[in-house]
């Protein structure tokens, strides 16, 4: 059977799902409220599906319910933020004030996570900086699911970045957000839980041969996006995520799915940009020009416009949830008798 959620509704069930699970008020808010987004972009293997996940790690200690995360300034430019291992959302929350203020004093600043975790749709948080007048260029990476070319062991994540830049008006006028593999990992996820096959091209499975087999592709290895170019822009995420923040590399990192292996440790590092401390008006100006040179153009679109569209639609329509997701949420927060 199909339900019909308000988008209200499913920031609700998340929040109360998660702090039934042992997380804080604060924590939960900032997850149910990335939930909230994912499924109103229509990205629904970041939405409601993972709620479960989250509730599981939570319990069984991949996620610190208790986690405080600190924040510390080492440069007038450079925000820090020890997560403790909790919610990426709130570590990133913690920290955003002060990254803001610091990129509109300085027209640049830095924001570093580590000792952290998933933080949902990274092109969101790119989206945010834009809302603040800001360009916003992400990064966050992942356990190791990318072998490089010639090689057969995975070394860094589908490592992920994301760029948003500013309308002018409060928006963002685009948002790019693309992870070094073929496809997402969290996607092969849901197809596993569907029982459905996966994409030719999207992954091997652990003998290094092509699967269409989510669960396959799962023990394996994710194909890099554009071969040795998708190897090479993951590196440049763990550089920035890992390396530069303090974290886990993706070789240390536990996975993000499963109860195995404790908290995976892994970063964020996110750098935004004040247009007004360098193109001044001449940035939005170009910015405007380049946009029309692809939308003028019959059958092209800038980045970010399909979930734009899903937006809009799914704000009116609400979000379908069968039983079996909803049965599965119901039961997450509680832990085991």
């Amino acid at each position: 059977m199909q339900h019909k959620l308000t988008l209200d509704a499913v920031e609700q069930l998340a929040c109360e799902t998660l702090m039934e699970a042992g997380a804080t008020k604060a924590a939960a808010s900032s997850v149910a409220r990335s939930t909230r987004l994912a499924e109103r972009d229509g990205i629904r293997s970041h939405g409601l599906l993972y709620v479960p996940i989250y509730a599981e790690h939570l319990l069984c200690g991949k996620v610190s319910p208790t986690a405080i995360p600190s924040v510390t300034t080492p440069r007038p430019a450079a925000v820090r933020v020890d997560a403790d291992n909790g919610f990426a959302h709130a570590a990133i929350d913690a920290g955003w004030d002060s990254f803001t203020k610091a990129a509109k004093a300085n027209g640049v600043a830095a924001l570093s996570i580590h000792n952290s975790y998933n933080c949902g749709v990274l092109g969101h948080h790119a989206e945010r900086l834009a809302q603040d007048g800001l360009i916003g260029l992400c990064f966050t990476h992942a356990p190791a699911s990318i072998a490089p070319p010639g090689g057969s062991k995975p070394v860094v994540g589908t490592n992920p970045f994301s760029i948003a830049v500013p309308d002018g008006a409060g928006g963002a006028m685009l948002v790019i957000d693309q992870s070094a593999s073929a496809i997402a990992k969290s996607e092969i996820l849901l197809r596993s839980r569907e029982g459905k096959a996966i994409e030719p091209g999207w992954a091997l499975d652990a003998d290094g041969n092509e699967t269409l087999d989510a669960d396959a592709a799962l023990a394996g290895s994710m194909v890099p996006s554009g071969g040795y170019k998708g190897f090479g822009v993951g590196l440049l995420v763990e550089v920035l995520a890992a390396a530069l923040s303090g974290a886990n590399l993706s070789t240390e990192a536990s996975a993000f799915s499963g109860t195995k292996g404790g908290p995976p440790g892994t970063g964020q590092f996110f750098i935004a940009i004040d247009p007004a401390g360098f193109g001044g008006d001449g940035f939005h100006a170009a910015m405007l020009r380049l946009a029309t040179s692809i939308t003028d153009q019959d059958g092209a679109r800038l980045p970010g416009q399909r979930r734009a569209d899903n937006r809009t639609r799914i704000e009116a329509e609400g979000v379908t949830v069968d039983d079996a997701l909803l049965t599965r949420i119901n039961a997450a927060g509680k832990p085991a008798a």
